[in-house]
């Protein structure tokens, strides 16, 4: 036996082939950082802490990338609906207190539903979002519906899952709202709510 020799290990191809499957596997299905963070899709609406990050998902609904909003956007092919909660000016407001509303700057063209994406709405509530999606639609449940609000913001979730359940066939969640237009560069405009009931 000769001292100076080493003896390698045998050569295993199968390693090598699973080494280049693997990699043009990763290379053919892009993933995205929001995907491993992104909870899962819930079965019923969300009831709490609405600012929290939101599913990738919506059954029965399609989801937009910024990109793809403003391309309906700039086609003018879908109605946009702004969910964003929004407080009302309180009614017995004693004499001589100064109100501000919080100003809104959203998608030019929005209809402004606040309040509609919390997870048990009013009766009250419900009536006012059927009416505005009937302004937005024209009463058409074939027109598609951009809903959304901020980025994670599950009060568009809610929405938009509540726009499916009335009916409407073509509901479209863009879940990273003004932050992700403005993020892009897109303008925005300043909005007052749907007047309420």
């Amino acid at each position: 036996m000769n001292a100076g020799r080493i003896r390698r290990a045998p050569r295993r191809r199968g390693a090598g082939v699973l080494i280049c499957l693997f990699a043009s596997l990763v290379q053919a299905t892009p993933v995205r950082a929001d995907d491993f963070l992104a909870p899962p899709e819930p079965s019923a609406y969300r009831m709490e802490d609405f600012r929290a990050p939101v599913p990738a998902t919506l059954k029965g609904a399609r989801v937009l990338t910024t990109g793809e909003a403003f391309a309906l956007f700039t086609a003018k092919t879908a109605a946009f609906v702004d969910v964003l909660p929004h407080a009302p000016k309180p009614a017995n407001l004693p004499a001589g207190v100064v109100w501000r509303d919080k100003i809104r700057m959203d998608i030019p063209g929005s209809l402004w539903l606040p309040d509609v994406g919390y997870g048990a709405i009013a009766q009250q509530t419900m009536d006012y979002f059927k009416r505005g999606l009937e302004k937005a639609s024209g009463g058409d449940l074939n027109k598609p519906l951009v809903f959304y609000c901020l980025k994670d913001c599950w009060m568009s979730w809610n929405a938009a899952r509540r726009a499916l359940e009335i009916g409407y066939r073509q509901v479209l969640w863009y879940p990273d709202g003004t932050d992700g237009w403005e993020a892009e560069g897109h303008r925005t405009e300043q909005r007052a709510p749907e007047p309420r009931p």
